[in-house]
């Protein structure tokens, strides 16, 4: 079966729409009023190995945070609505990957309970428009809207533009891990039979 989802996201500061395909080939069309998470957004796709389509809207002028943060939590939802009942996936991913002098891990479980942790020192800084600060916010998200455990942390690292973006492919690589179908996976991957 197809594992597809789209979800649409709508309050008074956003408006996302998210379709995902988890057995995608990295085809995305990423649109967001935010430039470097624009870029991020199609790292997770390209990397994934995700078929990927974000819109989103935000109230910007305020700042990023309300539009960075439902998208993350936008997209947790469809991942997990694309999983369904989780019978047969991976449920574990991990990832360790570099970018020139930077190297991050993810670390990320399907478990069905939410928990985040974010070991990456970042200045209060920008990248172009978007406030560096807010990356935590979209992983923390993520991991609210799935329903996740997900550890991020820098492991190396001086140039910001690449300790974000190394997060942010490190999570697509372990992500693309965690759901993948294991063909030796009979049905949920849980003592407790449920996720």
């Amino acid at each position: 079966m197809p594992r597809i989802a789209n979800v649409q996201r709508k309050t008074r500061e956003t408006d996302i729409r998210i379709e995902i395909d988890l057995d995608g080939q990295g085809r995305s069309e990423i649109k967001t009023p935010l430039p470097f998470l624009t870029h991020m957004l199609d790292q997770i796709a390209r990397h994934g190995l995700f078929d990927l389509t974000i819109h989103a809207e935000g109230d910007v002028e305020i700042d990023g945070h309300h539009t960075t943060e439902d998208c993350g939590i936008t997209l947790g939802t469809a991942v997990q609505k694309a999983l369904g009942d989780k019978a047969g996936i991976a449920r574990y991913g991990e990832a360790t990957l570099p970018m020139d002098e930077a190297l991050a891990q993810c670390a990320l479980d399907l478990s069905g309970r939410p928990y985040f942790v974010w070991r990456v020192p970042l200045p209060k800084a920008k990248l172009g428009t978007w406030d560096v600060e807010l990356a935590p916010v979209f992983f923390e998200g993520f991991a609210r809207g799935v329903g996740a455990n997900l550890h991020v942390r820098l492991i190396e690292g001086d140039n910001l533009h690449h300790i974000v973006e190394i997060c942010f492919k490190s999570f697509a690589k372990a992500l693309m891990k965690a759901t993948r179908i294991e063909p030796r996976v009979a049905g949920i991957p849980s003592t407790k039979g449920s996720l």
